[in-house]
């Protein structure tokens, strides 16, 4: 990878130049002040130092609702796929969602490739930028090894004051970068400022788990029948909030919708998640997961286990989303650290 030196004073312009070939999404700060990603509109309307956003850029690869297909009835039947996806730029991307992007990236190409998602992924740019300071007082993403990240990107900005450090890291980002940006290589003062950065901010930055995340996989597989769950349980509400922020989670559930002439109709999938009541629910009736104590463990179980066994990445990267919109405070730091303690590892 390459480094180059990008003047704060000329981001705006190579904003613009994005704009003028490609949809740039980027973190706008929202009535509340909370922040989201949306289309840019305007390039003073990119926020690239923000607490985490309400939603992870996720929701551009796995939109909330996507048509899958639609279809035709009739003498001729006929089934056309739908694929929609266009060129983009996702500006602005913090370390943990770069991994989590990752991971779904994963996901969502072995076995059964997903043609949506890929599609959408492939025709996707990220610009990921580094948190100088913990988002709020729910961020563990240090504990979770995701606080920095080498790859999953395609440039990546480093604040140095007047200016940012640029990482390329492929030749898409490079390109995106010699055409529309004005840049200059970086120097050894440059380098020297940004390995000072970089050290300075990690202090800022504290461990909440009290253990490694590489021991969270044998602290679950020790906690299957823990009293917690069912403690955790009585303050769930089951509204499934922590699915739809999570950045990691992508059940999702697939449905048709005919036309009142019953001639033709789509056939569109949407988010599920696995703490709303009917998701473990089949077709007999059965619900393998009725219980809420059973459906909290599973989303734990997924997070600190499943999709470490799968993947050889937890599900959890540590952007505390989950807390935050969780109306009764559950904190899955709280929830590891506890299963530690009575599972005694």
């Amino acid at each position: 990878m390459s480094l180059k030196i990008l003047d704060k004073k000329d981001v705006g312009a190579f904003v613009s130049g994005l704009m003028t070939e490609l949809e740039v999404v980027g973190a706008q700060r929202k009535d509340g002040g909370k922040y989201a990603f949306g289309v840019l509109a305007d390039p003073a309307d990119l926020q690239l130092s923000y607490p985490t956003t309400i939603l992870p850029p996720k929701k551009y690869f796995l939109p909330a609702e996507e048509t899958l297909l639609r279809f035709q009835l009739g003498e001729n039947p006929t089934v056309q796929p739908v694929i929609e996806a266009k060129p983009r730029v996702i500006f602005g991307v913090h370390a943990c969602d770069i991994h989590a992007t990752w991971l779904l990236d994963v996901a969502f190409a072995k076995d059964n490739a997903d043609a949506n998602y890929l599609e959408k992924r492939n025709r996707a740019l990220i610009v990921g930028v580094d948190c100088p300071t913990p988002c709020d007082e729910h961020s563990f993403c240090k504990s979770m090894g995701t606080l920095t990240v080498d790859s999953g990107y395609d440039l990546f900005l480093t604040d140095l004051g007047e200016a940012y450090a640029v990482e390329v890291g492929t030749p898409a980002g490079e390109a995106m970068l010699n055409k529309h940006a004005h840049t200059r290589p970086a120097t050894e003062r440059d380098l020297a400022r940004l390995n000072t950065v970089n050290a300075a901010r990690w202090p800022k930055f504290t461990f909440a788990l009290e253990m490694s995340h590489q021991d969270i996989p044998n602290v679950m597989g020790a906690s299957y029948k823990s009293p917690l769950w069912e403690e955790l349980a009585e303050r769930c509400l089951g509204c499934g909030r922590c699915n739809l922020v999570c950045p990691t989670c992508y059940c999702f559930n697939v449905f048709d919708e005919v036309q009142f002439n019953l001639q033709e109709g789509t056939r569109l999938r949407e988010w599920d998640g696995c703490l709303l009541t009917d998701f473990a629910k089949v077709a007999s009736g059965e619900n393998f997961r009725k219980n809420r104590a059973a459906r909290l463990r599973h989303r734990f179980y997924r997070k600190g286990k499943y999709l470490e066994e799968m993947y050889g990445h937890l599900g959890c990267v540590g952007c505390g989303r989950c807390v935050r919109s969780c109306l009764v405070d559950i904190d899955p730091v709280d929830v590891f650290n506890r299963l530690k303690h009575l599972c005694n590892l």
